[in-house]
């Protein structure tokens, strides 16, 4: 399965960027979604994730100023990021828990890179 993520690209400090992704195949059932990035010459973390019920959780970093939800019907994830700072130039990579069987799965998209000037 692959993921389908873009929206990422240049901004200055202060803006804004929605990050939307998406399976190829529209028919999967999707767990829990999340949205990592990494930072050049560090580790990948998590920065928002979001349940199959709704339920949130985001990194301290960015609470407050990035918003994640997601659309069932159209099996899209966003990453809504608000009053962009310059640390938070990262690749983004999107993350779904695929329902399978007989086990679930994971899925990771290819990484959009965010790059935040001052």
């Amino acid at each position: 399965v692959q993921l389908q993520a873009s929206g990422g690209g240049s901004v200055q400090a202060g803006g804004s960027l929605t990050l939307p992704c998406a399976p190829s195949d529209k028919t999967l059932s999707i767990d829990s979604i999340g949205w990592y990035r990494q930072a050049p010459g560090k580790q990948r973390h998590l920065v928002a994730g979001i349940s199959s019920d709704g339920r949130k959780n985001y990194a301290d970093s960015v609470r407050g100023r990035f918003t994640i939800s997601r659309d069932n019907a159209k099996n899209t994830a966003y990453l809504q990021m608000n009053s962009l700072k310059p640390e938070d130039t990262a690749v983004y990579y999107c993350y779904h828990k695929i329902v399978g069987w007989p086990r679930d799965y994971d899925a990771w998209g290819q990484g959009t890179l965010v790059t935040v000037s001052s």
